[in-house]
């Protein structure tokens, strides 16, 4: 990704933010995404760290129409995530083939579900789902803009996720075309 993208996405994620009344504190960790894949349109996202915990960990998350989280599950995490502005579309997974067989358990709403493999759970603002950790899923926004958040035990971006695509990276090379307009999770 080029630098000068990061920070385009950055003050959209900041406008966002502001313009839905979610303030952020002071100096937060930012990550910005395209999972290694080189367009960040297709599949990117824009993370700032709330709270980082032994325990748990709170995430405010940013997306555009057309990006999207891909597939993947934790070895660890159980986590919660919530529609806090705009729409969003949950596909889960049984399996990491990403098949259509099977099925896998969710919560949704705080209501545990049994769905079939690649169902797509619509969540509107203020909505949530509960995923354990071996349940793949991606998401992407269901609106022009979305905001995401996420509750979860302990995060470890580095051990913990599990992609289905073997070309995702989590962490994005990035060409300094221009300076930093704030600092990455990753710089």
């Amino acid at each position: 990704m080029k630098r000068s993208e990061i920070n385009n996405l950055v003050k959209s994620a900041r406008k966002c933010f502001e313009q839905h009344g979610w303030a952020l504190p002071k100096d937060p960790r930012w990550d910005v995404t395209d999972f290694g894949l080189g367009d960040w349109r297709r599949h990117g996202l824009v993370l700032v760290n709330l709270a980082e915990e032994p325990e748990y960990c709170e995430k405010l998350m940013y997306a555009q129409r057309g990006m999207m989280t891909p597939a993947h599950t934790h070895l660890n995490k159980k986590e919660d995530i919530i529609c806090r502005w705009g729409g969003l579309l949950v596909t889960v997974f049984s399996s990491n083939g990403l098949s259509a067989e099977g099925s896998c358990k969710v919560k949704v709403n705080g209501a545990l579900l049994e769905v079939p493999s690649k169902t797509v759970v619509v969540l509107e603002p203020g909505e949530r789902i509960t995923l354990w950790p071996g349940t793949f899923h991606e998401f992407q926004p269901a609106t022009d803009e979305v905001i995401i958040g996420e509750v979860s035990t302990a995060n470890d971006d580095l051990n913990d996720n599990i992609f289905a695509n073997p070309d995702v990276g989590r962490f994005s090379s990035i060409d300094e075309d221009e300076g930093p307009l704030v600092r990455l999770v990753s710089d």
